[in-house]
C-alpha cells in the first residue's frame, strides 16, 4: 500500500486539503481526539504517517513512505536523497538574517568577523556566511532562536520568517533573505522509477491540483 508522510504543524491542513482533492482522506489527523500517527485512507488506497516536518524526508529517503510533503527549508537544510517533484505553493515563508533593531548593522556584511549567529538552520547559515567570505560562529539553537540577540548570546540569527510579527514583537529586524520556502512534494527515488501503486498517476493528479489552486 502507498504510504505518504505528512508534516505536523502549520502545513498539515493544506497538505490534507490537497490530498482530499485527489481522493485521499487523512482528515482524521485533524481530529484533536485522535492519537494515531498512522492511519489508512477510507478507500484503502494509501496510508498516512503523521511526523515532525524535519522527519518527513527521512521517512521518504529510507523508503518507509513513497511520498512526502515538506517545506523547502527542510530539504535545503538536510539535503536528503529524495526526488523533488513539485512546488505545492502553500506554506510560504523565508529564511532570513535578523538582528536587534537597536544594532548598528544594516546588512549581513556589517556584522563583525567572528560574530555569533544563532540558528536551527546550521548548514544553511554556515553556507550563506561562507558565500560572503565572512567568518562567523554558528550557535545551534532549537527553541526560541530570537532569544539569541535579546540575551546578548549572539549578534544575529538565521531563522524562518512568515509575517515578521514575531521579529517585531521581540525588537528584531530582517537584514537579508537567504531564500524563500514553500511546501514541496517529494518521493523515494526508487519508488518513483518503479512506479508502485500507480504512484506516478497520483503525482500527476497532485501536481495538476496544486497548479490549479495556484492559478486561482
Amino acid at each position: 500500500m502507498l504510504t505518504i508522510a505528512l508534516p505536523k504543524g502549520g502545513m498539515l491542513n493544506d497538505s490534507i486539503r490537497l490530498l482530499q482533492a485527489v481522493g485521499l482522506d487523512f482528515s482524521l489527523f485533524q481530529d484533536s481526539a485522535n492519537r494515531q500517527l498512522q492511519i489508512t485512507d477510507p478507500t484503502g488506497r494509501a496510508k498516512g504517517l503523521l511526523v515532525r516536518a524535519q522527519d518527513v524526508p527521512v521517512y521518504v529517503e529510507y523508503g518507509q513512505a513513497q511520498l512526502g510533503m515538506v517545506g523547502y527549508d527542510v530539504l535545503r537544510e538536510k539535503k536528503p536523497s529524495v526526488a523533488h517533484l513539485a512546488d505545492l505553493g502553500f506554506g510560504g515563508c523565508r529564511l532570513s538574517v535578523a538582528v536587534k533593531t537597536s544594532s548598528p548593522y544594516r546588512s549581513a556584511l556589517d556584522l563583525p568577523a567572528h560574530s555569533r549567529v544563532a540558528s536551527k538552520y546550521v548548514n544553511c547559515a554556515r553556507d550563506y556566511f561562507e558565500s560572503l567570505d565572512l567568518p562567523v560562529e554558528i550557535v545551534p539553537l532549537y527553541g526560541s532562536v530570537e532569544l539569541g540577540p535579546i540575551t546578548g548570546m549572539s549578534e544575529a540569527i538565521v531563522d524562518l520568517v512568515s509575517t515578521g510579527k514575531t521579529l517585531k514583537e521581540n525588537n528584531l529586524m530582517e537584514l537579508e533573505v537567504l531564500y524563500h520556502s514553500t511546501a514541496r512534494l517529494i518521493a523515494h527515488p526508487l519508488s518513483y522509477r518503479v512506479n508502485p501503486y500507480g504512484l506516478k498517476d497520483l503525482i500527476d493528479q497532485i501536481r495538476a491540483e496544486a497548479e490549479a489552486v495556484a492559478a486561482l
